[in-house]
């Protein structure tokens, strides 16, 4: 096991997690909008076979959840949807994470709001921004956002947080803008982000022969970039689960993922229409550890098809350290 995860630069996934030395939640992400103001071709959406994920999360729920989390030590949440920025509620959230002492607070958003809204969510208590940037002009960023005219503005956002928080810039990759990654890659660090973050679509997986266009310079600037590039130059792919790895989901135990009332295994089995391990509750964690325990990640077609590679790689870690605890 010559991969450190320390080295790959995801701050949720680290070596000493994988030990199983935690006791805490390490990360939760919270589903507080189905809605958005962009349609993007390959987005996924909150595909689940309850219309209580759908709309808005009922803020008494929200509540009642984060409320849970903050009391189990949780140290990363992530807010998204849909486009979280319009939930009416998500300052209000941001402010109850802040005061439960959690240390990252971010947001996952397309980037096309009023920058007033977002110095909001910073003065309140976000210290970290994901934002789509699936091209590096406007005629391509209109195809890959199904709107109109919020180009401009997304790239204003980006360079105006970039230079006082954390800010990822994600990249979704697709048989429409995979030939131009790596001019869209150059344009995303010339703004300044901290992290540049690419992924295949779950409609796209496959080898990318230009990556290897991308400068070093940029490469050792951002550490799950060059992981991620390293791994298609091998001949990986970003998605699923090859029959060496590990067949269980050790994630799931301390990292969950909320739309409605249900919690479901991962934001990714979520999205692909997977069922919830259960309503939220009291019973949460319990449920989750038994899930973990009893699921064949080998077995289901999201987890095998859809996982992606820096998960399979902290899968395969803790699997590593469990059977060294038991020699």
């Amino acid at each position: 096991m010559s991969l450190s995860l320390d080295n790959i630069g995801f701050y949720t996934l680290t070596e000493d997690r994988a030990r199983l030395k935690h006791n805490n939640l390490e990360r939760c992400e919270m589903i507080v909008t189905s809605k958005c103001n962009f349609a993007c071709p390959y987005c996924r959406g909150v595909k689940t076979y309850s219309r209580d994920c759908m709309g808005d999360i009922d803020l008494t729920i929200a509540k009642y959840i984060l409320d849970s989390w903050i009391n189990n030590g949780l140290k990363n949440i992530r807010f998204s949807g849909g486009e979280p920025t319009i939930y009416p509620d998500i300052n209000n959230l941001v402010r109850i994470a802040k005061s439960g002492n959690i240390d990252r607070i971010a947001i996952s958003s397309n980037g096309s709001q009023n920058r007033n809204l977002y110095q909001a969510l910073l003065d309140n208590g976000v210290n970290d921004f994901s934002i789509s940037l699936d091209a590096c002009c406007a005629s391509d960023a209109n195809k890959m956002a199904g709107r109109e005219g919020y180009f401009e503005t997304i790239i204003s956002n980006i360079e105006y947080l970039s230079k006082i928080t954390y800010v990822t810039v994600g990249i979704v990759l697709t048989k429409e803008n995979v030939q131009n990654v790596s001019n869209i890659v150059k344009f995303a660090y010339d703004l300044g982000v901290s992290d540049i973050r690419i992924i295949s679509s779950a409609q796209y997986n496959g080898s990318l022969l230009h990556l290897e266009k991308i400068p070093n310079e940029i490469l050792d600037v951002y550490p799950i970039l060059k992981y991620r590039v390293n791994n298609l130059l091998s001949g990986l792919y970003l998605r699923g689960i090859r029959q060496q790895d590990s067949k269980r989901c050790y994630l799931v135990e301390d990292d969950y993922a909320v739309a409605g009332k249900w919690h479901f295994p991962c934001v990714i089995h979520m999205r692909e229409g997977g069922e919830p391990i259960g309503e939220v509750g009291k019973n949460m964690q319990e449920k989750r550890i038994e899930w973990s325990k009893s699921h064949n990640t080998h077995e289901d077609p999201i987890c095998k098809k859809n996982c992606l590679d820096c998960l399979v790689d902290y899968n395969n870690k803790a699997e590593f350290y469990r059977m060294q605890k038991e020699k």
